[in-house]
């Protein structure tokens, strides 16, 4: 999809390049001098050239059609009973159908300016030969006709030189005539219509071939009021190239071949003409609903951190609290995890569920911690991570326990800061501050950056609105009464702590977070490892939404789930990463456009813009901010593996697939010391 997006928006910028006039720079020598004595026909198969008959002004169009301005000139025609040739570029031609044929129905001719408009004396005879061609295409998918007349971008009679005249001779080979202007009204210009007027009106009685430009503005439309009446009250013959030299045949009927390729053209060049500017608005779109986020996340996340400072519990839960540690194959990091849990300031006791691990994890456990009294082993067969949990939670012997994975390491202070919340009957889970620890790769320092600005800043939001989609099994506190009233932790989703999270939601509790309650989490070491992870979240995380879809028409925290959180979590971390993709392919073919400097300021401004967020949220995180100089390139390389990650997340929600669970592998690399 995006190789044909890309395909269309890159026809779409070939055909929509404008080149600059040029001017003479070589020699005249071989160049015919009645080339320079006024507007000519010139057939360079002869090459002959035949001058306009005296008070004679063949008047010409180019560049056009224009949707807007084409009309009113033909409009203006019409009422002064005048016919004239249109010089139409194939790009215009192509994305204006409709108007090429009311061209030629109102009895005008049609002529070849070429595909792009491009400066035939700069290019070879393949890209000149390109250029009519497609022209020609373009009338014959547009109009049914080709034409033998042609007028070259950049050219005059002021212009004719040597490499003027090779073009020239190009276009003969293709059997077209070429028609060189000697007066040029300057509408272009945008001076006003009394300076189009003086400069389209003749000097003395030569013949002069009138150039004017149909997509200019009103200036064309004006000058032609005025100019039309007053040719005609001095004496001056006005009409068409054909008519004024005397041509028999200026159009040609396309045959049927050429017809049906000319509408495939036709129909090529205006579906990548509307993806451009569909594409282009999907793009603003885009950036718009990144600003709003932005702006609601700056206003709310701010607000959520000063009523957390200014709340305090209004007693302390001084009973033993159960954490449950689901392991599996966690040989590289276990020790550390139950060592830190244990330094906790809050009475803890420790739950291992190890759940058939083909590795060391329960020998290592059992041999550094067997003796301990406040850590059980429990050994189970292979059965997932949410039966572990559960296994965990029928052997806990609190009503308040917090899961931990095994890679994690905690701050001696988490645990009682988590259960604190508690105190408030209403409170049914508590989320923690995860960390990435292992920050030092370029790899591990975008993660750092992500869980900060992304997670950190959405979970105060989340809160603030009363519809947290997530209690991270990393870290998250949970009443044990609450997890069982809703069936345990189901196995229905690979995100079986989303689903949690919206289950007792749903059953009306409601959840917290703890910024200073902090863990340490081994984030994934290389690409491969990271993109398991975020495909099992991704897909997870639309399973669960699914599951939990009729949430929008409950009432209390399911219903703010239903109505808040699922909209705000499908739309600014699924919607909008699908399209991704295909913005930033519009963005890259805009930037090769017209406008493609304004559009590039705009979208450093935007980025610059990412840095804000990224300061205030490190800054409530109490992180340093020097990794954020890896944010640019973060959102240049590690945000496409993103998108695609929840493209295929959606490609496979969609196919109705079922995913096993996918373990990452651990490193060690996380250790106290690395906080």
């Amino acid at each position: 999809m995006l190789l044909v997006i890309s395909s269309l928006l890159g026809l779409d910028v070939l055909l929509s390049r404008v080149g600059t006039d040029g001017t003479p720079s070589g020699t005249r020598q071989f160049v015919p001098p009645t080339a320079f004595d006024g507007g000519s026909v010139i057939d360079p198969r002869e090459p002959t050239v035949r001058p306009v008959p005296p008070r004679t002004v063949a008047l010409t169009f180019a560049e056009g059609p224009d949707p807007q301005w084409t009309p009113r000139v033909l409009d203006v025609l019409a009422r002064n009973d005048v016919r004239a040739t249109f010089f139409v570029t194939g790009a215009q031609a192509a994305r204006n159908p409709g108007l090429i044929r009311e061209i030629v129905d109102s009895g005008h001719e049609i002529g070849n300016r070429t595909l792009t408009r491009t400066d035939l004396r700069e290019v070879g005879a393949r890209r000149v030969q390109l250029e009519l061609k497609s022209t020609d295409l373009a009338l014959a998918g547009a109009a049914g006709i080709t034409t033998t007349l042609a007028q070259p971008a950049h050219l005059t009679t002021g212009s004719l030189d040597q490499a003027a005249w090779n073009s020239l001779l190009r276009i003969g080979n293709h059997g077209h005539q070429v028609v060189v202007p000697d007066r040029d009204s300057g509408d272009w210009r945008g001076r006003g219509p009394d300076a189009v007027l003086a400069a389209s009106t003749p000097r003395d009685d030569r013949g002069t071939v009138l150039l004017m430009h149909d997509a200019a503005g009103p200036d064309t439309v004006a000058a032609l009021e005025r100019l039309l009446p007053q040719l005609r009250s001095t004496g001056w013959q006005v009409d068409s190239v054909g008519a004024a030299f005397g041509l028999s045949t200026t159009t040609v009927p396309a045959g049927l071949l050429y017809r049906v390729a000319g509408s495939l053209f036709v129909g090529v060049v205006v579906a990548s003409a509307w993806l451009a500017d569909a594409l282009r608005a999907l793009l603003w779109a885009a950036a718009a609903l990144g600003i709003l986020r932005m702006v609601f996340v700056l206003v709310l996340a701010p607000v959520q951190r000063w009523r957390s400072r200014r709340w305090v519990p209004p007693w302390q839960i001084s009973q033993r609290v159960g954490v449950i540690v689901p392991a599996y194959n966690e040989q590289a990091g276990i020790a550390a995890t139950v060592r830190t849990i244990l330094a906790s300031d809050h009475p803890v006791e420790v739950i291992v569920v190890d759940d058939g691990s083909t590795d060391r994890t329960a020998e290592i456990v059992e041999q550094q911690f067997g003796r301990h009294q406040h850590v059980r082993l429990i050994q189970q067969r292979n059965a997932g991570k949410a039966a572990a949990l559960n296994t965990g939670l029928a052997a806990a012997r609190s009503e308040l326990v917090v899961v931990v994975d095994g890679d994690t390491i905690l701050e001696p202070d988490a645990v009682s800061r988590l259960v604190d919340h508690f105190t408030d009957p209403s409170v049914g889970a508590v989320s923690g501050n995860v960390k990435v620890g292992n920050r030092r790769t370029m790899l591990g320092r975008w993660q750092h950056i992500e869980y900060v600005i992304g997670f950190n800043l959405d979970r105060r939001v989340y809160e603030m609105l009363g519809c947290t989609p997530t209690i991270p099994g990393a870290l998250g506190a949970f009443r044990r009464s609450a997890v069982l009233a809703v069936g345990g932790v189901s196995d229905d989703t690979l995100a079986e702590d989303t689903d949690l999270t919206m289950a007792l939601e749903r059953d009306g509790w409601r959840m917290a977070y703890e910024e200073n309650a902090i863990s340490w989490t081994e984030a994934p070491a290389t690409a491969g490892q990271l993109w398991k992870q975020r495909y099992r979240w991704c897909y997870g995380t639309l399973q669960a939404a699914w599951k939990h879809r009729r949430s929008v028409l409950e009432r209390g925290p399911g219903g703010r789930l239903g109505r808040l959180g699922l909209p705000y979590l499908l739309v600014f971390q699924v919607l909008l990463q699908v399209i991704a993709p295909v913005v930033d392919v519009a963005a890259f073919f805009a930037l090769l456009s017209a406008d493609g400097r304004t559009f590039a300021l705009t979208w450093l401004a935007f980025l610059a813009m990412q840095l804000l967020p990224g300061i205030i949220a490190f800054r409530m995180d109490g992180e340093r901010l020097r990794p954020l100089w890896a944010l640019p390139l973060q959102q240049v390389a590690y945000r496409q593996l993103m998108y695609l990650v929840v493209v295929q997340s959606v490609i496979t929600a969609l196919a109705g697939a079922r995913l096993p669970w996918q373990k990452l592998d651990r490193r060690g690399q996380l250790t106290p010391a690395q906080r």
